[in-house]
């Protein structure tokens, strides 16, 4: 009688079991479905498809590859994950656990060696494209670290024939258009300009076009992620909108004898100009959720042609995250899968005596501890 009873149990749990979609042996609680396992997210192309990516221990999953795979490995509910960056992001609250399920277990046991697995690709093998094609916003933060203040509000050096990043000479406060003073963070709003997305963005490793006799400098900056729409936000709930950081490369024209000036009726730097060209801001190749990075301490590296030239730290930005976003919200609605640029720290070409600028044939890298490394070849304009 107590064998039958003991039996009789024994096959009711394992109907359950069953009739939960999971083989024996497996069970959900198994896989945490918290953010145990950091991952990085991309853009990238493979096999002619491109795909939305999931970096795990250096190897590069095609998402809905890998959500199918796990689901079926452990019988979970199906779960649908977007296959285009700014969708995924407006829907991370949603998907984000069934993520994180995907990360803890393939991140596990070795999975990730598995030759046969179709959807696991090695990064130096696929051709990565911009994280987000296109986030309705790209903001930027003009000198928004003390060093690089200093060393572009100092008398002009020569060479550039301009004091800005696009104005006439002249245009106040030296080689940047600007004075370094101290700020007040809390009453002083930060400076800003925009780039446009769709004319600017451009895929690590897709050339940047140097026109002719123009001077292009390089700045590495942060890019921040925001992943829900934000107006009016505050210092204390900024950090909730958002979502993540990547890499952004700031590309600047610093003067040259191959432009008009401006005219005379606005005096100062003409940012339009030095700010927004065609191809300036390649980004990538990846974004790291805010979950598994410290945004606030990170080493920050510009190298051209293998040599640093910049070798700062996000610690030392004026404005911190909080209140660039606060500043932001105050004029626009910031919407999920826009880009704030943070700012570059000290050792730009235009700040060096003499000045240094790019030329064709040149390869700028950026490194952001903890996200990847920006790669920029320089052409000469077609």
């Amino acid at each position: 009688m107590k064998y039958q009873m003991r039996f009789s149990l024994t096959m009711a749990v394992f109907t359950s079991i069953m009739l939960m979609g999971i083989s024996p042996g497996t069970s959900r609680a198994q896989v945490s479905d918290q953010p145990d396992t950091p991952f990085k997210l991309a853009t990238f192309e493979a096999s002619g498809m491109i795909r939305i990516g999931m970096e795990v221990q250096n190897k590069l999953m095609d998402l809905n590859g890998a959500n199918a795979y796990v689901t079926k490995q452990l019988g979970l509910h199906i779960v649908s994950i977007p296959g285009e960056m700014r969708t995924l992001i407006e829907r991370y609250g949603a998907i984000s656990n069934r993520m994180y399920q995907i990360a803890n277990y393939m991140g596990a046991e070795n999975r990730l060696a598995d030759r046969d697995l179709g959807f696991v690709f090695d990064p130096e093998r696929v051709s990565f494209k911009a994280p987000i094609k296109y986030p309705y916003n790209l903001l930027a933060a003009a000198a928004n670290y003390k060093s690089h203040a200093q060393e572009m509000s100092g008398p002009p050096s020569g060479g550039g024939g301009q004091s800005g990043p696009g104005g006439p000479p002249g245009g106040g406060g030296g080689r940047g258009g600007f004075a370094a003073v101290e700020v007040d963070v809390d009453n002083e709003d930060p400076h800003f300009f925009a780039k446009s997305p769709r004319s600017s963005i451009i895929d690590p490793g897709a050339p940047f076009y140097i026109p002719k006799d123009i001077n292009i400098d390089w700045e590495a900056e942060l890019a921040i992620i925001i992943g829900k729409p934000g107006l009016n936000l505050t210092l204390e709930n900024a950090h909730d909108y958002v979502f993540g950081y990547s890499i952004i490369y700031d590309v600047s024209r610093r003067g040259g004898t191959g432009r008009r000036p401006a005219n005379r009726m606005f005096p100062g730097v003409n940012w339009f100009r030095g700010k927004s060209s065609d191809r300036a801001a390649p980004f990538g190749p990846y974004i790291v959720p805010k979950e598994f990075i410290k945004h606030d301490n990170l080493k920050i590296m510009t190298r051209v042609n293998g040599v640093t030239k910049q070798n700062g730290n996000t610690m030392d930005m004026i404005y911190d995250e909080a209140h660039m976003i606060r500043f932001l919200t105050s004029v626009l609605t910031l919407y999920p899968g826009d880009v704030i640029a943070t700012g570059t720290p000290d050792g730009v070409g235009r700040a060096r005596n003499p000045p240094e600028y790019l030329n064709p044939g040149d390869v700028v890298e950026i490194e952001i501890e903890g996200i990847g490394t920006l790669r920029t070849p320089m052409e000469a304009a077609p």
